[in-house]
């Protein structure tokens, strides 16, 4: 809770007392449970969406919604899956021999896990960075990228903040596929990856050239013995319920205005390009609502809202 990836207060409800050692997962659930619950939020869980399609070609008409608990319609979506049910696993050659344990961050629960064994990380970001911090407190690691990281001494400010999420905003705009924040912001030296630079757990190394039953084969013809590595290596985002709007255009991405897409304004992404990000998502959210709200047919007073 004290790192660039702090939450800012919900509306309404100023945020208590944070423990700084508190894990954000614990935090955050136990917020928004109570936010919801004094709030009356109309929540309904779980919920699976299974597609999301266009009732009939009228722009101000309605989008028809299936999902695990009946089918709806909508004069306008948020979608804000975001990323976490798609992790990206690369694949590399020799991949299903390796004898020893392979896993997503996406699935990382504790350094306590590795104990005892040498583990390699692999990824250029933020959560590689961070789980080589805590594992290498119990273990030793080795750290694996395809580039070399670029890091930053200077401080991540709301400027700074404010340019990394308008270049990725840049690309989504002219439908190119979303880059990470973090590919525009860099690392940045906090005391604890300083503290792990000295340990000697950042020393970043070319990607091995394949996975061999009990380690990796590396770039220089060595070898390095591992009993795990984990994949740091990103998500995708998951929107594969919304493929019968066709939103993907030739360039691979979804051409976005704001959290708009330009070819179906009923449909916002909250969570996708410039917002996959805690320093996007805050304010992407309030966009989509006061853009809905300009949409025909739509007002405050008259729109209910359900969350799946």
């Amino acid at each position: 809770m004290e790192t660039v990836n702090g939450i800012s207060d919900l509306p309404g409800i100023a945020k208590p007392a944070v423990d700084p050692r508190e894990p954000s997962s614990e935090f955050l659930a136990r917020y928004f449970r109570d936010y919801e619950e004094e709030l009356g939020l109309s929540v309904r869980r779980p919920v699976k969406v299974r597609s999301v399609s266009r009732e009939d070609a009228n722009p101000a008409g309605l989008l028809g919604i299936a999902t695990s608990d009946g089918d709806w319609t909508a004069g306008a979506v948020i979608n804000a899956t975001g990323t976490w049910t798609r992790p990206f696993w690369p694949t590399y050659p020799g991949q299903s021999t390796f004898r020893g344990r392979q896993l997503h961050v996406a699935d990382y629960v504790s350094a306590e896990e590795f104990k005892g064994q040498h583990v390699i990380v692999v990824g250029g970001g933020i959560s590689a960075v961070g789980l080589l911090d805590e594992i290498s407190r119990v273990t030793t690691t080795s750290w694996f990228t395809r580039r070399e990281p670029v890091w930053r001494d200077e401080e991540f400010d709301a400027r700074a903040g404010h340019d990394a999420v308008a270049l990725v905003e840049e690309r989504v705009r002219r439908g190119l596929p979303p880059q990470s924040v973090v590919s525009v912001t860099g690392l940045i030296w906090t005391p604890a990856f300083k503290a792990a630079a000295a340990r000697g757990a950042l020393d970043r190394q070319p990607m091995f050239t394949s996975i061999e039953p009990g380690g990796v084969r590396l770039a220089d013809g060595g070898f390095q013995p591992a009993g795990a590595i984990v994949w740091a290596t990103g998500f995708r985002a998951e929107l594969e319920h919304l493929a019968p709007l066709h939103l993907r255009g030739h360039g691979g991405g979804i051409v976005m205005e704001g959290t708009q897409v330009a070819s179906e304004p009923r449909v916002h992404l909250v969570g996708y390009g410039p917002s996959s990000s805690t320093i996007g998502a805050n304010r992407a959210g309030r966009a989509a609502v006061a853009a809905i709200l300009k949409l025909p047919g739509i007002s405050p007073a008259a729109t209910p809202v359900s969350w799946g």
